[in-house]
């Protein structure tokens, strides 16, 4: 079976947002389950990014508009009862996007409240804009923390985490809807350079270019919401321009 690599493009600011947090919701994962000292600050890193973008961002709001997008979508097929569609795992799919509504729809105030009175989150959170800012000299109860059993460890990332990850989640939930709902189509780009319209009529949210793995080149994807222009570049030695 080939093996291909796949380059995705955001349409839209939300799926760029979206994408982004996607990325860092499975390092931080990744981080979680780590048992040494590194990975406790690699995990605590990323989640101050993880906060960084929700700070900027109305995620609560903006999630439940693409649940609800989704949903819509869906109950449109449902009612349009196709032959070829499996109508209980369409009703099962359904189910899922509404409970997950519900979760976010239930929490309370802005995300993030939680951490305001924490004192150690907030000391560490001050001192991450400076490189090498943590270090023991520098804030001795987060050394002191770094050093304490893994069940406590494991216990406060999980708590001081908890809403985020439940927007994290729904995440997961909407982009699998939108790659698994993509038509894919085999395409050739003549000297490397592709060019593709987009159906301004069409919910356009993402797109997707997946090449062979033993391909000596790489897919630069740029463009808006009408246009997009793909181009297959090879990487050029000692960290030159790529060509």
């Amino acid at each position: 079976m080939t093996s291909l690599i796949t380059y995705e493009f955001p349409l839209n600011e939300r799926i760029r947002i979206f994408i982004r947090l996607e990325q860092l919701f499975h390092q931080f994962k990744h981080h979680l389950e780590g048992q040494n000292i590194i990975d406790k600050r690699a995990a605590m890193s990323v989640l101050l990014d993880i906060i960084a973008i929700f700070k900027r961002n109305d995620l609560k709001s903006e999630t439940l508009k693409e649940l609800e997008r989704q949903a819509g979508v869906l109950s449109k097929i449902a009612q349009n009862q196709h032959d070829n569609i499996d109508t209980q795992k369409l009703q099962e799919l359904l189910v899922q996007l509404r409970d997950t509504s519900q979760k976010i729809y239930a929490s309370t105030g802005k995300i993030g409240n939680h951490l305001t009175d924490n004192n150690l989150f907030q000391s560490i959170a001050q001192r991450y804009s400076i490189p090498g800012g943590t270090c023991s000299f520098d804030l001795p109860e987060f050394h002191f923390w770094l050093s304490q059993n893994e069940a406590i460890y494991q216990q406060d990332l999980q708590n001081w985490s908890a809403p985020f990850v439940e927007i994290g989640d729904a995440i997961d939930l909407v982009l699998g809807f939108i790659r698994n709902s993509c038509s894919v189509n085999e395409e050739i780009a003549p000297a490397g350079f592709f060019q593709v319209t987009l159906d301004t009529n069409l919910p356009n949210q993402l797109l997707r270019v997946s090449v062979d793995a033993e391909q000596p080149y790489f897919v630069e994807i740029s463009g808006g919401k009408h246009r997009c222009t793909i181009r297959f570049m090879q990487p050029s030695p000692n960290g030159q321009r790529p060509i």
